[in-house]
């Protein structure tokens, strides 16, 4: 007889998508239908996301009340809903395995996208807009970067993008760097690896294409408090993006393109003894989980796995060793702060809360539960409405700081995800707290730069 739910932590399959029948558009209904009827029957995940309620609606407007009165066609619907946030496999589904119902829902959701991306129907605007590396070959050209900031800043050239690439006109958008973090990077002055029980004394940085691009300032905040803490560090050698705006896509052979690219350069960190420190949540997630899922057997790929860590995942285990820096020289007052989804599932605990309460006269209050962003799921014309109603219980309950009034500052592991949640406060009339990246929290915290 079945059990309810599970008894142990929910457990990954290898991602079995070189097996030609991943690509077999029947037997992938087969599953969807299978999975649909058991999520039907439980509904536990109806507030993580759109595409709980898009299925259940589709079912309870149907002929029959049950799934089988559901077109199959309208699947699709349910699928373009999934933005692979793992949150209903990782933290609420009773059934995933080692239940005996093997109940995937975020691999099975991309696996339908996979088959998508193969018969041609996801569009040119997607595609362009999850080509991450393309947009960001234009930033640190003084130039143009001052020109195309400007003229994405003009009502004109939004409705013009929205028209062409799907962007909402009312979406936020990130604006290049004048100088990208590779060029801006200062050589580490420590030299001495101090290596901890749990911790590499070493630190190799994946800028990521976000940070590199658009946010230097974060990963700069990084490296000034590797430095304050003494430890050595050095930006990987070369990189390409890390493949989560195609793995979205169900764009599989991209992914396996970029690890391709990526993963010898790091492995080679892995094998000197280096920690990799990502700053993007969903960057270190790839690394973590999805590429080790698609390449169970690269031994490689495992290695740069168990090298790969959360810059605070990394800051907590060095705190543990004793070797991190106390020596905080002011107080951030009332934080809000949300741990993204991306975060979430590394299932490494609120590594970031943990670090940024350690400085005195800071008030945190952390939020777990999605800000609607994920990744182009944000700003897309037919989504972004979306995501922002999704985000509303986050803004609200963030405007709220449990020390009373409002927060003074807001921030997010996703650089991307805080700046969703910021113009959510804008939208919703919450008030203006200042947005800090928690990295920037702490370096302020430290004295390293100017609140």
């Amino acid at each position: 007889m079945a059990r309810e739910g599970n008894l142990e932590a929910p457990t990954r399959h290898p991602l079995d998508w070189r097996n030609p029948d991943f690509y077999d558009e029947a037997k992938c209904f087969a599953e969807l239908e299978r999975i649909f009827d058991i999520c039907h029957g439980c509904r536990r995940c109806v507030s993580l996301c759109q595409a709980f309620p898009t299925l259940f609606d589709l079912i309870d407007e149907g002929k029959t009340g049950e799934l089988d009165g559901v077109d199959k066609a309208d699947y699709w619907k349910v699928v373009d809903q999934c933005y692979m946030c793992d949150l209903c496999y990782m933290t609420k589904c009773p059934y995933t395995p080692p239940h005996e119902w093997n109940l995937d829902f975020p691999h099975t959701m991309l696996r339908a996208k996979a088959i998508k991306f193969r018969k041609g129907e996801v569009k040119a605007a997607e595609k362009f807009l999850a080509s991450t590396d393309v947009h960001g070959s234009l930033a640190g050209i003084p130039v143009v970067v001052q020109a195309v900031n400007a003229v994405n800043r003009t009502k004109p050239a939004r409705a013009l993008m929205e028209n062409v690439l799907g962007v909402h006109r009312d979406a936020w958008m990130p604006e290049l760097a004048a100088q990208t973090l590779r060029r801006a990077a200062p050589e580490a002055r420590a030299a001495q690896v101090v290596d901890g029980e749990r911790t590499p004394g070493k630190v190799a940085i994946f800028a990521t294409c976000y940070v590199n691009y658009n946010e230097p300032g974060i990963g700069l905040d990084l490296l000034a408090i590797l430095e304050h803490n003494g430890i050595p560090f050095t930006l990987v050698e070369k990189e390409r993006c890390c493949g989560m705006p195609k793995l979205e896509l169900g764009d599989l052979e991209s992914v396996a393109a970029s690890k391709e690219a990526n993963i010898p350069v790091l492995a080679r960190y892995a094998r000197d003894g280096y920690a990799i420190l990502s700053a993007v949540p969903s960057c270190t997630l790839m690394f973590k989980q999805e590429i080790p899922l698609m390449f169970p057997d690269d031994a490689d790929v495992q290695l740069v796995k168990e090298a790969m860590w959360d810059p605070f995942e990394y800051l907590s285990a060095r705190r543990r060793d004793g070797l991190l820096r106390t020596d905080f020289q002011r107080g951030l007052g009332k934080v809000s702060y949300q741990v993204p989804c991306h975060s979430r599932v590394q299932n490494m605990g609120r590594k970031t809360e943990e670090i940024l309460k350690l400085i005195p006269d800071t008030d945190v209050q952390t939020l777990e539960r999605c800000s609607g962003h994920a990744g182009t799921y944000g700003v897309k014309k037919a989504t972004h409405p979306v995501a922002m109603k999704i985000g509303k219980p986050v803004f609200k309950s963030m405007a709220q700081h449990k020390g009373g009034g409002a927060p003074d500052v807001i921030g997010s592991d996703c650089p991307l995800g805080g700046h969703h949640i910021a113009q959510g406060f804008e939208v919703n009339q919450l008030g203006a707290p200042k947005l800090m990246h928690p990295l920037t929290m702490l370096a302020t915290a430290y004295g390293l730069k100017n609140p």
